[in-house]
């Protein structure tokens, strides 16, 4: 029921950016309906998208699983070695921008459960043409393919005015305990 609720947030905070004409990007939620988890085959998930400079991953996961870390080496990712990780991420949720091309890897701060499969790799590919007509996307599982929406013109005040309601949006869903 957690994830449900946490997968709820980034689709009202997807929407509110829809709303608002924020430049477009993909919001990909990591393991779609499972989440980051020890079951969902995130080799296949991770497979089955397109990642673009510029877009963002969302990982939902528990206390249970262990902390996230982000390693640099694939050498590291392969061996589950998290003992000098660039990044650990501790939130239920977490939202990594997809800043620069190559690729990243995620593993679980448990080596256990990272040696079991609960690791990802995302390559990161160029912006390449940007389609004016596409708002963002929310990808959640492979059964909900894609949820578009047409976006407004925007601006740099839109800009602003989206991100000064992004964070509005998220402090109200906290302090309503989503």
């Amino acid at each position: 029921m957690a994830v449900v609720k946490k997968i709820l947030m980034v689709l009202a905070l997807a929407l509110v950016s829809v709303s608002l004409g924020v430049r477009a990007q993909v919001h990909h939620v990591v393991g779609g309906d499972r989440g980051w988890d020890p079951y969902a085959d995130l080799g296949s998930w991770s497979s089955a998208r397109t990642f673009r400079v510029g877009d963002k991953i969302w990982f939902t996961h528990s206390a249970a699983q262990g902390k996230i870390a982000e390693v640099e080496t694939k050498e590291e990712y392969l061996t589950c070695d998290v003992s000098n990780p660039i990044k650990m991420y501790t939130d239920d949720i977490d939202s990594i921008s997809l800043d620069g091309e190559g690729i990243r890897y995620f593993t679980s701060s448990n080596s256990n459960k990272c040696k079991n499969g609960l690791k990802l790799h995302v390559e990161v590919v160029p912006e390449g043409k940007v389609d004016t007509t596409t708002a963002p996307l929310v990808i959640t599982s492979e059964s909900s393919d894609k949820a578009v929406a047409a976006s407004p013109e925007s601006s740099g005040s839109a800009h602003f005015g989206a991100s000064f309601a992004l964070l509005v949006a998220g402090s109200w869903l906290c302090y309503m305990g989503v």
